[in-house]
């Protein structure tokens, strides 16, 4: 209780300075998704941001020279999911590696009792241990296109929102109990709907990348929730119904508004 009483008054500290011109700058270059914002999620987000900086260690890799730019950047992006709610700016999230570019990740896979491993490229990576991992040129790209479905981090601090109960299976944690049964049903269905719309080659809203496992779908479907509101709304409802509920927000009629 000491501790949290602590935290609570340095966030609150934090939340009460003034939001840097230069950070400003920032973030309605690279991030114009925050137009769609009221006033008061903008403040909301601003804290957020102050937080979020403050508090979370991030290292640059392979050659990057960290900024201010970057980490505001990167900040902006993932305090979206956390608009509305007073909570830990992801406690399950310890360091934050930066790449310039997409990193080479180990990959292990078992078939016939032969284990293969190997490398692969990626553009994130969150992990169960309190690792996340960017490419800044991903980073950048998908922030500043925020209708084109893909954005690294809104995926990656999806992935970390999971891992908060200690597991990665697509089911964060929610506020009550009683939310689990309905959210278990309508994203279970969502998901073998998935699945059976690659398996016959139909188009989706959702990337088909979501397909890969069930804590995948929701780091994709929490892409489109943000990047394309109207048409996840119009095409999925009950999933998009699930998904307002949790974040506590909707996109679509921000969207609808401008």
């Amino acid at each position: 209780m000491i501790f949290d009483w602590f935290a609570k008054r340095r966030r609150d500290k934090l939340r009460a300075e003034p939001f840097p011109d230069a950070w400003r700058g920032f973030v309605e270059r690279n991030v114009p998704y925050v137009k769609t914002l009221s006033p008061e999620q903008r403040k909301d987000l601003d804290g957020y941001i102050q937080i979020f900086v403050a508090e979370k260690s991030m290292e640059g890799c392979g050659g990057l020279e960290l900024t201010d730019e970057i980490r505001v950047t990167i900040a902006a992006q993932a305090c979206l999911l956390l608009l509305g709610r007073d909570r830990d700016p992801y406690p399950a999230i310890d360091v934050i590696l930066v790449y310039p570019s997409a990193f080479k990740s180990k990959t292990t896979n078992a078939a016939g009792g032969i284990v293969v491993e190997g490398e692969q490229a990626r553009l994130g990576e969150a992990s169960t241990r309190g690792v996340l991992v960017l490419s800044w040129d991903d980073v950048l790209k998908g922030a500043r296109d925020p209708r084109d479905r893909h954005n690294v981090v809104i995926h990656e601090f999806a992935h970390a929102l999971d891992h908060e109960d200690g597991s990665s299976d697509g089911a964060p944690v929610l506020s009550q109990r009683q939310n689990y049964a309905p959210w278990a049903e309508v994203l279970g269905r969502e998901y073998e709907q998935l699945l059976d719309d690659e398996a016959r080659h139909r188009k989706t809203i959702v990337d088909k990348y979501g397909a890969t496992n069930p804590a995948e779908f929701f780091a994709v479907v929490t892409e489109t929730f943000f990047e394309k509101p109207v048409q996840l709304k119009n095409n999925h409802p009950e999933l998009y119904e699930q998904l307002a509920l949790y974040y506590k927000q909707d996109p679509a009629a921000r969207q609808a508004k401008r």
